[in-house]
């Protein structure tokens, strides 16, 4: 089938397979690598993207399901005033060690941040879809809880 989207901005039309998944789409045709291949079953948030504008697991959903969406990966978020913010944050509070996680947790950030009262927020249940190997979390948190303030 022929797919129409907007993945970070620009307008694509590619052919896809009935099977083909969102993470096969945009890390190999069309070379997004931001976006993490782990878990496979919608558990790690690795690999989630903004599909317009709510975190998706791209591991699970089919290419398919994009057609006329608006799709948003970290290599788009990249340029924004949200991920200047969010690094200057991860750094301040050292929230980043491999970097495998990041891209997820930062995609599903600056979902909540778009919220209303994003700073009230109970961020261990918000962020409880995307999960870190090296942090402990209570830097990821901190981080996370001045962004949103």
């Amino acid at each position: 089938m022929e797919l129409r989207s907007t993945v970070n901005g620009t307008g694509i039309t590619v052919e896809i397979a009935d099977n083909d998944l969102l993470v096969d789409l945009l890390r190999d045709r069309l070379g997004l690598k931001g976006t993490k291949r782990s878990c496979e079953v919608e558990v790690c948030g690795a690999c989630t993207v903004l599909v317009d504008g709510k975190p998706v697991s791209s591991c699970m959903l089919l290419a398919s399901e994009i057609d006329g969406a608006e799709v948003l990966t970290i290599e788009g978020l990249r340029d924004t005033d949200f991920f200047r913010a969010a690094e200057e944050s991860f750094i301040r509070h050292a929230a980043v060690q491999c970097g495998f996680c990041t891209p997820g947790v930062l995609l599903t950030l600056s979902a909540l941040a778009e919220q209303e009262n994003s700073g009230g927020l109970d961020l261990k249940k918000e962020l409880s879809g995307n999960l870190c190997r090296c942090t402990g979390y209570q830097a990821l948190l901190a981080a996370s809880g001045d962004l949103l303030s």
